[in-house]
């Protein structure tokens, strides 16, 4: 099982690069939301769930079938994740209860079941339904915030950037989505601001 460690995104500027959300759980949150994330949202159909697994670091492959009522739970569990990265990220500790709630619920459920091939791989019993995925990112979402990571859970600090990411640094000084977009042009920014034309 291979585990990815970004993803590349495209933004509305066009402009794409690699962002690393750091864990599962905050990963989920590139497919969309709501409000001004609406704009992203990629997950319309239980298809389109489906196909985004296999780009996740879940390592599942393409072994996920997912029904119409799993992708609504995806969605709802989404949305409380959302708002608790949102509040962590900020320094808060005041989640809402029906957040929590939400997390509970999906962890719940049985996770995928691990297995081992013939020739001594790793993998997972198929199919894997869409409750067994959204109970590991809940499962990794109680790690992440009822655990010290909590404290690593940031937003990016570009002007604008939406993006939130669990920082796995060792010094945990990570501030950007990506260096090649948002750091780069504080980088720009703080140049021009040194040193301004004529």
């Amino acid at each position: 099982m291979t585990l990815a460690t970004g993803m590349r995104l495209v933004g509305l500027d066009g402009q794409s690069f690699r962002f690393d959300a750091g864990t599962l759980c905050l990963e989920l949150l590139l497919t969309g939301g709501e409000g001004e994330l609406s704009k992203w949202e990629r997950l319309h159909t239980p298809g389109d769930l489906a196909d985004w697994i296999p780009n996740s670091r879940a390592g599942l492959g393409d072994l996920v079938q997912v029904s119409a009522g799993e992708l609504a739970a995806t969605l709802r569990l989404r949305a409380a994740l959302q708002r608790l990265a949102a509040t962590a990220a900020s320094g808060s500790r005041a989640f809402s209860a029906a957040d929590l709630s939400a997390l509970n619920e999906a962890a719940a459920a049985p996770p995928p079941v691990p297995v081992i091939g013939p020739a001594l791989e790793r993998g997972w019993a198929s199919p894997v339904t869409g409750a067994q995925f959204l109970s590991m990112v809940a499962r990794d979402a109680v790690e992440v915030f009822g655990g010290p990571a909590l404290d690593r859970v940031r937003m990016c600090g570009g002007e604008r950037c939406l993006l939130l990411f669990l920082d796995t640094s060792r010094p945990g000084a990570r501030r950007w989505c990506s260096m090649d977009r948002c750091g780069n042009r504080h980088k720009l920014r703080t140049r021009r601001d040194r040193h301004p034309a004529g």
